[in-house]
Formats: structure tokens, sequence, C-alpha cells
């Protein structure tokens, strides 16, 4: 009844209702419980492997805290019309309403994120989104304390 691999002798022997073949089988099986280290060694890789599979949702939140805050801050500071384009003369080639100055920096940080959840490589998309919120603060800047 021996086999090469021992499979169907371990069938055979959990089939049997003696208890002289449990203890039969229980001598043969080769594998151990495993120790304690061991088991904790596993949660903390198991715990590691969570952390990096979720590692875009765990960047993106910073971003939208702070992108929210500023277009906050930018809808209560900013005037109703919004120059962009600043000229070398100090007047503004274009203005837009101050809604648009608040919703557009946040569709491009949002595109970002989006982007960082869709890439296998998190850290591009990510870093352009950190970059993107300097958008609100320029806006603010150059129509605060223009040329």
């Amino acid at each position: 009844m021996k086999e090469s691999g021992g499979m169907m002798q371990r069938f055979a022997l959990f089939t049997h209702k003696g208890k002289q073949d449990v203890q039969t089988m229980d001598e043969e099986v080769s594998w151990k419980p495993k120790g304690v280290l061991a088991r904790i060694w596993d949660v903390i890789r198991v715990l590691c492997l969570v952390l990096y599979r979720l590692r875009g949702i765990f960047m993106a939140i910073p971003v939208i805290i702070v992108a929210l805050r500023l277009a906050a801050y930018n809808a209560e500071h900013l005037p109703l019309l919004v120059g962009i384009d600043l000229q070398t003369t100090g007047e503004f080639a274009r203005t837009i309403s101050r809604q648009t100055a608040v919703t557009f920096p946040l569709f491009v940080t949002g595109g970002c994120l989006v982007m960082t959840f869709l890439s296998r490589k998190n850290l591009y998309p990510w870093l352009i989104s950190i970059f993107s919120l300097a958008i609100p603060v320029l806006l603010l800047i150059t129509n605060m304390y223009p040329a």
C-alpha cells in the first residue's frame, strides 16, 4: 500500500476508524504545528502586504485633505473675477470666475489621484498631484499681489 507520494496511504489511514490507525497516521504526517514566532511573522507579513496594496489610498488621503482646504480658502479669498496669464505690463490676459478658479485645480488634482489608483507605479502620478496643489496657491498669489 506504500506509494511514492504517500497520499493514498494517508487517505487509507484516515478512512479507518480504529484508534491504532489514527495514531499511525499522526506519526506519518511530516508537518508540525507552527511556532508562535512563525505565526507572528505570518501576521506581520500579511499586514505589510495589505498596507502595500492600499498604498495608493494612504498616499491620496493627505493630498485630498490639502486640496479641499486650499479650495475652501480660495473660495473665500479670491476676487469674483480671477485673472490668469499675468503679462509683463501687470495686467491679466484673461479673467475667469472664482468658481472656475476653485474647481479646476480640484479636477486636476482629482485626475492625478485617479491616475494614481489606475497606475501600477503609484509614486509618479502622486507626485504630479502634489505639484498640482501649487495651482490654487499660485492663483491666489498672482491675484492678491499682481506684479
